[in-house]
């Protein structure tokens, strides 16, 4: 793909490191995350669920993003739409629909949040809070207690922007700026802050806001895979030399409402939404596989029910598990035995 965003016929992931597999792994998560997505759509529509957050045109720089950083080491505070990052760093997509379901076998939070509050201890992402923003500084006190340690590892954090309005944002920045922390910050702008669009908000590029902290910022056309893979990749080296954070300002659109309580009709025409849809990274990405001769219509057939298969098992694992007993409503909320809490603290 070349700045223009249109469709590369040659083979650019080779040049950025990427073999022809991780390129087809990296559209099958994108894949997964779409499927999963829209059946959380159709959960709710029916009265399955409850409550659900879409990432629906936000995959493609999730996904890439996730490829470019180290899935072993580094640590990952996403936010409420990241259903694509958190399903490439290793979550599954049971895992995921446990949590959609609230039910008492889910990893993030054992039923007690809404979905799109990440957790996972083994997978080292960290859980977010309902104000948003919140991750950021969380986000650059990682990154902190990696340079003291000599740690060769970054943390990653994204967010929407509408939340770099918000004091968090430039707090942090501030902090990650002046100590020169290995912090990559995300921003994943879908053009809208709930109903508000980007240009009643903010004044200029959310990319220019790292300027006035003493660190590069760039804008990236998120819907453009092996672009958003490069930025990310540079800004981890970067910060594994010791040169300090990065903003990234990743370009795409929500196609979906904001939530299943959201009516985006009201502020948006469906026109607009259709335009989009026809810029969408998912679709752009395979007919770049295609034209690399990596990639073939039967192969994805093939992709598409193997995904439709592991979202109906999940779905229908998640809607048989079990939802949590009151009685363990405070368990993991506070320490067993008091005696024990204080001596983890010393």
């Amino acid at each position: 793909m070349n700045e223009q965003g249109t469709v590369g016929t040659g083979h650019e992931h080779e040049q950025l490191g990427l073999s022809n597999g991780q390129v087809i792994d990296m559209y099958r998560y994108m894949l997964l995350a779409r499927k999963f997505d829209e059946r959380n759509l159709l959960l709710q529509r029916a009265g399955k669920i409850n409550f659900h957050v879409s990432g629906i045109g936000q995959e493609t720089a999730q996904v890439a993003a996730a490829f470019a950083l180290d899935r072993e080491k580094d640590y990952f505070l996403p936010y409420y739409r990241d259903y694509g990052f958190v399903m490439a760093v290793g979550m599954t997509a049971r895992e995921l629909m446990l949590s959609t379901f609230a039910k008492a076998e889910d990893p993030n939070s054992g039923g007690r949040q809404m979905p799109g509050h990440f957790s996972s201890k083994r997978l080292r992402i960290l859980t977010g809070s309902s104000p948003v923003t919140t991750q950021v500084p969380h986000a650059v006190g990682v990154a902190l207690a990696a340079k003291m340690r000599k740690q060769d590892i970054v943390s990653y954090v994204t967010f929407g922007e509408g939340s770099s309005n918000q004091g968090d944002f430039h707090e942090g920045l501030n902090f990650a700026g002046v100590h020169k922390l290995p912090v990559i910050i995300m921003c994943e702008n879908n053009q809208y802050a709930i109903s508000i669009p980007a240009h009643k908000q903010i004044g200029g590029k959310v990319s220019d806001r790292a300027l006035g902290y003493g660190f590069p910022g760039f804008r990236v056309d998120g819907n453009d895979a092996l672009a958003v893979y490069k930025a990310v990749k540079e800004a981890r080296e970067r910060a594994i030399r010791g040169e300090g954070p990065t903003l990234i300002e990743a370009m795409m659109y929500r196609l979906s409402p904001h939530s299943t309580s959201d009516n985006d009709m009201v502020y948006r025409t469906k026109e607009e939404v259709e335009e989009n849809w026809k810029k969408d990274g998912i679709a752009r990405f395979k007919a770049y596989l295609i034209n690399c001769g990596i990639w073939d219509e039967a192969k994805d057939a093939d992709l598409q029910e193997q995904v439709a298969l592991e979202i109906k098992d999940a779905t229908d694992f998640a809607d048989n598990a079990p939802y949590p007993k009151p009685e363990e409503t405070l368990l993991h909320v506070y320490a067993d035995d008091r005696e024990e809490g204080e001596k983890a603290w010393q």
